[in-house]
């Protein structure tokens, strides 16, 4: 089995960075590791600030870590397919306790298993990675959806988790999650008196939210003074990556419009700028490096321009998806001295899981590979349940187990139903998916049974992890050791 990331210009001034993160040992000087107290990295210049310590990201975490324990109480019945039906009415933590065979311990298929040593591969090389290159992180959190995933990443050094809706922030702060990175546009009236009334209740919750649009300011401040906000909510202006990119204002005026605006309410603070290189028109490296290069020219102007206040105790520059963080970390290196520490945020999500097809093509340690290298989590386990033709069978898995919208799944494995033996899915090739079957499309002399399991690899994560609700944590030999619990 496969081993189932206009105004005066403020005074410049440099604060010292506390090294030690939570429950680790201190990282050495060389290493300008960025930890999970770290509210801001340092640039060349000008040292980082710390202001919780590492005391307070260990109390972060632990918050975290209650809250997903409570999962394990959870009781399994028929919303989770794939999971043994003599296990209904036990809880999760029973079943990750009896530590089943996934093949033979009474799971049914289809059913998606995560490879527990590829996770952990994962999230400790991207963890390493922004070490190495002085980067806060704050994975996307839309890819999995699974508190009990952010709480690995958080131990491993992440800043905060990404959020893409008010949603996923309800989510995260119903597991404890008190840093929050909100990468769009809010202007949902609801969604801000709840905003609002959190960020009212817990003075420790940090939230960062996009803004793109003069009216999107006006809708916002109306929405929370009608809340009665408690304090404001820290927003960056999104820059936009181009015409015919996604969200994001397109010009260098409408960004100082927007912080204009911003500077004019009581409700909002400006405290840096974001976008996502990943919508760059036609990306290659020259135009997302230069996409990147126009970023950190919009913060320097900002902070010329004062917009960040005479003495900014954080400024906030954010980019990164899961294609081309190396050119942010690159670019990101060239971030100049300014009036406040700088948090360089990075926002990768699918390199958790990473896959077979996607990301396996475009992840950036392709082109860095002495940096280490991202290895493919999932596998979703299927059944032959017909063999018309010797050229043809059906696995009992369609388009609402796998996902298919970047690339169909790909045969990887067979499972032999007679003896276990797993060997290679040599002369399989999966042609189509329907609702729940699938297509498979044998050579000559190709051995395939009805009963048989084949084992598939996976592209696009963010699409595989929405369609189930527990997924099984897999050690190498198959044996079940926790279940992945997801909120879409």
């Amino acid at each position: 089995m496969q081993q189932i990331v206009g105004g005066s210009m403020a005074t410049k001034h440099s604060k010292d960075l506390d090294p030690a993160p939570a429950s680790r040992a201190a990282p050495t000087p060389e290493a300008d590791a960025v930890t999970p107290g770290a509210d801001a990295v340092p640039t060349p210049g000008a040292r980082a600030v710390t202001t919780p310590g590492a005391d307070a990201a260990a109390a972060r975490l632990r918050r975290v870590s209650a809250a997903v324990a409570r999962l394990a109480d959870e009781r399994i019945d028929y919303r989770f397919k794939g999971l043994p039906p003599d296990a209904d009415g036990d809880t999760v933590g029973a079943l990750a306790a009896a530590r089943r065979s996934l093949f033979t311990g009474g799971f049914t298929t289809p059913v998606l298993a995560l490879s527990a040593e590829s996770v952990e591969h994962n999230v400790r090389l991207m963890e390493t990675y922004a070490q190495r290159h002085r980067l806060a992180f704050a994975p996307h959190g839309k890819t999995s959806m699974a508190p009990r995933l952010f709480e690995q990443q958080l131990a491993h050094g992440a800043w905060g988790i990404t959020a893409a809706l008010p949603s996923h922030v309800r989510v995260y702060r119903a597991f404890g999650i008190q840093r929050i990175f909100l990468a769009n546009e809010v202007v949902d009236p609801a969604a801000l008196r709840w905003l609002a009334a959190e960020l009212t209740a817990d003075p420790d919750f940090r939230l960062i939210c996009y803004v793109d649009s003069v009216r999107g300011v006006e809708l916002m401040d109306a929405a929370l003074r009608a809340a009665g906000t408690g304090r404001p909510i820290d927003v960056v202006v999104e820059l936009g990556a181009g015409a015919g990119a996604r969200t994001g204002a397109r010009t260098e005026a409408e960004c100082f419009a927007i912080a204009d605006a911003v500077a004019e309410v009581g409700t909002l603070r400006l405290v840096g700028v974001a976008g996502y290189e990943g919508e760059v028109p036609k990306a290659d490296d020259a135009s997302v490096r230069a996409w990147l290069r126009q970023l950190i020219a919009l913060v320097a102007e900002f902070d010329r321009a004062g917009r960040f206040g005479a003495d900014p105790s954080e400024i906030v520059v954010s980019a990164g998806g899961s294609a081309w963080f190396d050119a942010v970390a690159e670019v990101f290196a060239e971030v100049p001295e300014l009036s406040g520490p700088v948090l360089k945020l990075l926002r990768s999500g699918a390199y958790v899981s990473h896959d077979d097809g996607h990301y396996r093509e475009l992840t950036p340690f392709n082109r860095v590979p002495d940096e280490g290298a991202l290895q493919p989590a999932f596998r979703l386990w299927t059944q032959v349940i017909s063999r018309p033709t010797a050229e043809q069978a059906f696995i009992n898995a369609g388009k609402r187990d796998a996902a298919y919208d970047l690339h169909l799944p790909m045969p990887q494995v067979v499972r032999d139903a007679r003896t276990g033996e797993i060997r290679p899915a040599a002369g399989i090739t999966l042609t189509g998916l329907s609702d729940q079957h699938g297509w498979l499309h044998t050579e000559p002399g190709t051995r395939l049974e009805v009963g048989d399991w084949v084992g598939l690899g996976l592209s696009h994560p963010c699409t595989s992890f929405d369609k189930w609700q527990l997924i099984p944590l897999v050690e190498s030999d198959g044996t079940v050791t926790d279940l992945i619990r997801t909120f879409f």
